[in-house]
């Protein structure tokens, strides 16, 4: 598997070279930079396409693309509103726009343009699977680093001069959790969380891999991204999701029809202990460790709180870089992409974010019963909607990136409305 041209080349060093990068503490400033190279490169054959273009190789935006557009230009125009309200001026206005919306929320929009360059699903597949294999192998690394008493935080990189805080702290694979006495490690991600969450979006990306040693190593090292995390949500969320898109996409199937018939029956039946049972593990879960999730909660009352009573409309703009002390100075906002995203943004940001999910998530589960590349970004969904309750998922897009493109892709494939049972004959409607 070798890239044939340039934009297939960036991605696929990119990928591969993941760990460098990291070590060079310049992820955040990089996977931005390539949206940003990607889109040139995007406009360039949308320029150059002429009458003769054959139409399979001409740049025509779907509607998907231009709903990601649109909100983001509107969740950029609730930050400008929201720093009006509060008073900031344009200086202010600018380094939010380039340090934050430029480098967040618009690569939401961005980078599933990338799909309409001549970049192979199967070449992201490869390289995915390749990094998952490079993360299986530096993990004993860490806990060894983490053994020896090696300090867990190397330096910030200088590059945090351009903006992003903690983004650019390196670290040496892992931290100690001093509150759960356990080893956690973070690889390539600012903080063990976030890798729960990547390596959760990644196994549904290596499961598509050609290869089959690739593809079993590739699910293994994502697995072990989720699970060496000790991130709760991302233990929970590894086995959950992929049983989540198996059942939603054998929904329309005669057997899975009568399955939930039976299920729904025995789900009555059973009620009472089953929710004895989901009770018990959610107190497991938040008991597992309470200080966390005890700030968790402060913040995410304080963030409406603060919403409801001063910005409903366009939020705060900003978030301040450190909070009260009664949530150990974390930033109220953060931790939380519904509740942080309407103190930041309001109610038109919580809008400009919410219905494209929803619009997107429909199209891929009506997708997603015939199309694997829809059946991926279905998985990345699911693990993304799940991880927006814990995590700014905007913050951490230049780590799922390539996902992003994946849904791209997805987007430009025509949607299947019936297929006969032999597949010998199907029905297609023009794109979503």
């Amino acid at each position: 598997m070798k890239p044939e041209n340039l934009p297939e080349k960036l991605v696929w060093y990119y990928i591969i070279g993941t760990y460098i990068i990291y070590f060079m503490g310049a992820q955040y400033v990089l996977a931005p930079l390539l949206s940003y190279v990607l889109l040139f490169y995007v406009l360039k054959k949308w320029w150059d396409q002429t009458e003769e273009t054959p139409p399979e190789e001409r740049v025509r935006f779907t509607l998907s693309n231009w709903l990601w557009i649109v909100a983001m230009f509107i969740m950029h125009i609730a930050l400008i509103m929201g720093h009006i309200d509060f008073g900031m001026g344009l200086p202010q206005i600018i380094r939010s726009t380039v340090n934050g919306w430029l480098r967040s929320w618009a690569l939401l929009a961005l980078f599933p343009l990338a799909a309409h360059l001549d970049i192979r699903p199967k070449l992201i597949y490869r390289a995915i699977a390749i990094l998952c294999v490079q993360s299986l192998i530096l993990i004993p690394f860490g806990y060894l680093f983490s053994m020896a008493g090696l300090p867990s935080k190397l330096y910030t990189s200088p590059l945090q001069a351009f903006g992003g805080a903690a983004l650019y702290n390196v670290n040496l694979l892992y931290q100690y959790d001093s509150e759960g006495g356990q080893t956690r490690m973070f690889l390539f991600a600012p903080w063990a969380p976030a890798l729960g969450m990547i390596g959760t979006m990644y196994f549904g990306i290596v499961q598509e891999e050609e290869h089959k040693k690739w593809r079993f190593w590739g699910m293994v090292g994502a697995a072990a991204m989720a699970v060496t995390s000790v991130s709760r949500l991302g233990i929970i969320a590894m086995p959950f999701v992929p049983v989540a898109v198996w059942g939603l996409t054998n929904l329309l199937r005669p057997w899975m029809i009568f399955a939930s018939g039976f299920a729904s029956l025995g789900l009555g039946l059973f009620a009472p202990a089953l929710i004895e049972f989901l009770n018990a593990v959610k107190t497991r879960f938040t008991q597992a460790r309470a200080s966390s999730s005890h700030v968790r909660d402060v913040l995410n009352d304080m963030a409406v709180y603060r919403w409801r009573t001063d910005a409903p409309i366009w939020g705060h703009g900003i978030i301040n870089p450190r909070g009260p002390r009664v949530v150990a100075g974390m930033p109220i906002g953060s931790h939380h992409t519904w509740f942080g995203v309407l103190f930041l943004h309001g109610i038109v940001g919580f809008l400009a974010i919410v219905i494209p999910l929803i619009w997107t998530f429909i199209e891929m589960l009506i997708k997603a019963q015939h199309s694997q590349t829809a059946k991926v970004t279905l998985h990345f969904l699911i693990a993304l909607f799940l991880f927006a309750f814990a995590e700014n998922i905007q913050g951490l897009a230049y780590l799922y990136w390539p996902c992003l493109i994946v849904m791209g892709m997805a987007f430009k494939e025509k949607l299947i409305v019936w297929s006969d049972t032999d597949e010998k004959e199907t029905y297609l409607i023009s794109n979503f």
